[in-house]
């Protein structure tokens, strides 16, 4: 079940009996988009924001920036170093910074070469549920508030297989005795990108978890549909470059002649 607050703010979702909440309009104020995703107690702000249009005919490719921020702090530690700073982002870090990536590049128009940067901030970390998920509902739900031009929602979830069931967003602990941890990201109609670790399973329980991960992400990408549709800005005219037609000729000529 999902609804939207009074003040159309902020929206909530019931996802494997624990509620997603995403919210804006109180953090980052000046970014293009910006959301706080809150799932259990682990709670991940997210923002979007787009550079000009300087250098970006120049380039032949979308940069796509993606930064996840895990702060000791999310947890209640302080770093142990002399100077208290916090250290590189980690392995774990990298991997959700890759997932965000993979699952929103398909969604950008062809010929969007405007850089763009996605940054995510663990506020609260609450050792069950894993902030990787949320960074890709964030940043779905941020993009979509933005002016940015982005052809989502798209959302993510972790399928787990505990005494042969399947569990939707497993915790640590659960993901533990699992013999599946599958990240499906995908939109209301399709399947983007999967991710996947498995102990010897059968193929039936791979598709069985990703027919399962679908579903759960089409609820989620419905519920930001309505949430961006009502606080969403103005998105950006875009008009795609006229593909060189003598180029394109000459090309296909060369490959036929092969």
């Amino acid at each position: 079940m999902s609804e939207l607050s009074d003040l159309s703010k902020s929206c909530r979702i019931d996802i494997a009996e624990r509620t997603l909440t995403i919210e804006t309009g109180k953090l980052a104020g000046q970014a293009g988009g910006a959301v706080t995703v809150r799932y259990g107690d682990t709670v991940v702000l997210v923002t979007a924001c787009v550079g000009g249009e300087e250098k970006a005919e120049e380039r032949d490719f979308l940069p796509l920036t993606v930064d996840f921020e895990e702060r000791l702090y999310a947890a209640g530690k302080i770093p142990g170093s002399f100077f208290r700073r916090e250290g590189r982002p980690g392995q774990e870090a990298t991997l959700a910074m890759r997932l965000t990536d993979r699952a929103l590049r398909p969604l950008f128009p062809k010929g969007f070469h405007r850089e763009v940067q996605i940054v995510a901030t663990v506020f609260s970390a609450d050792q069950e549920n894993d902030p990787d998920i949320l960074l890709i509902i964030g940043a779905s739900a941020a993009l979509g508030l933005s002016e940015i031009p982005f052809s989502g929602p798209v959302s993510a979830v972790r399928i787990g297989y505990v005494n042969d069931e399947y569990v939707i967003n497993p915790t640590f602990s659960q993901l533990s005795d699992s013999k599946l941890d599958l990240v499906v990201a995908g939109t209301q109609d399709a399947v983007i990108m999967i991710e996947a670790g498995a102990s010897q399973v059968p193929e039936k329980v791979i598709l069985e978890a990703t027919r399962i991960g679908h579903d759960v992400n089409a609820e989620i990408c419905t519920t930001i549909e309505r949430f961006t549709q009502a606080n969403g800005k103005p998105k950006l005219t875009f008009q795609p470059p006229d593909p060189k037609t003598d180029l394109l000729e000459k090309t296909g000529a060369a490959a036929r002649s092969v």
